[in-house]
């Protein structure tokens, strides 16, 4: 049975009170990223996932420069804005004067210039221009977005940083304190940028892409207990580290956005061995261990077909035999004190 609005579970994002589905809506895909998408299509992909009990929407100017937020509004327009978790990001303004570039590498999208702005004016700039491409009043989670190595390189991280923590979290703590938005907190790359944020500041939630999944889980040392300590909501994306989780071990698969390196392929493939063995498909390992961490609130799919949206759903619903982690955990696929799912 895939999950309805009745049943598809909830957790509570950190110390919030806000409750969002284990599942959120990632929005990335409906900027246009690998290709132009049908716009019934893209819209109706959001509108399925609202409309079968997804709560968190998580999208930003980023995605598209503009078009994923102008499409998750028109979700929001036929789906209904209540009891909508919606999250999007700062960091970058659109430019509608200038041509888009060539720094984002979306296939499509608007054609406005993506300006990295991460000073207090910048940020409520970025605001302004989010509430009305989604056409909305309200945002709940406000994420400083990409502040992080694989962005700015590391000759650039340590001012990126301080003008993040000195302009736009002091613009974020604002309009938390005035409540136009519920939660502010941090979207990155890299488990070590979440910790330093999580030290430097008061963060109600992170989202952090591709560092805690079956594959691979840099955060568990240090960023998974300081966000349970700290009561921080950790949202995962990227839980299928850029597809070679979904895909499996075949040619031409996709790690970290690039294809993957020999031992990566051939970890995956002992990993996928172990799942068939028990009659579990990869992505529904992948899946259902990222939310095995008690530190993590939800996890964020994107989807650009309502089909899609469906297939994530069942994924949900489908039974995981608790000897699959303890086979892994004997292969040596994951250490021994991983949590993993009840």
């Amino acid at each position: 049975m895939t999950p309805t609005a009745e049943s598809l579970p909830t957790r509570s994002l950190g110390r919030t009170g806000i409750a969002v589905s284990e599942i959120g809506f990632g929005a990335a895909p409906l900027g246009d990223l690998y290709g132009r998408l049908d716009e019934a299509a893209a819209v109706g992909a959001a509108v399925a996932a609202l409309s079968a009990g997804v709560t968190l929407l998580d999208t930003s100017p980023l995605y598209g420069h503009g078009l994923a937020e102008a499409r998750c509004g028109a979700a929001l327009r036929q789906a209904g804005r209540d009891g909508v978790v919606l999250c999007t990001k700062v960091g970058r303004w659109m430019d509608p004067r200038q041509g888009r570039g060539d720094g984002s590498g979306y296939a499509g999208g608007f054609p406005h210039r993506a300006v990295i702005d991460y000073s207090h004016d910048g940020t409520l700039r970025s605001v302004e221009q989010s509430l009305l491409r989604l056409g909305t009043d309200r945002i709940d989670v406000l994420l400083i977005h990409d502040v992080d190595v694989w962005t700015h390189g590391a000759d650039r991280i340590e001012a990126r940083f301080a003008e993040a923590m000195d302009g736009a979290y002091r613009a974020l703590d604002r309009l938390r304190a005035d409540g136009t938005v519920k939660a502010i907190g941090v979207g990155v790359n890299e488990a070590e940028m979440c910790v330093r944020f999580a030290k430097a500041g008061d963060f109600d939630a992170m989202l952090l892409a591709g560092r805690y999944s079956l594959l691979e889980q840099p955060a568990l040392d240090e960023f998974l207990p300081l966000a349970q300590a700290k009561g921080i909501g950790v949202m995962l994306g990227g839980v299928f580290n850029s597809g070679i989780l979904a895909s499996g071990a075949i040619p031409g698969a996709k790690y970290n956005y690039a294809p993957a390196p020999a031992h990566i392929l051939e970890r995956v493939g002992r990993i996928e061995a172990v799942c068939r063995a028990h009659g579990v498909p990869l992505a529904t390992a992948a899946l259902r261990f990222a939310l095995g961490h008690p530190a993590v609130s939800s996890v964020v799919l994107g989807a650009v077909t309502a089909g899609e949206v469906s297939r994530n759903l069942a994924a949900m619903a489908a039974t995981v035999p608790g000897a699959l982690w303890s086979d892994l955990k004997g292969e040596g696929l994951l250490a021994a004190d991983v949590p993993v799912p009840a």
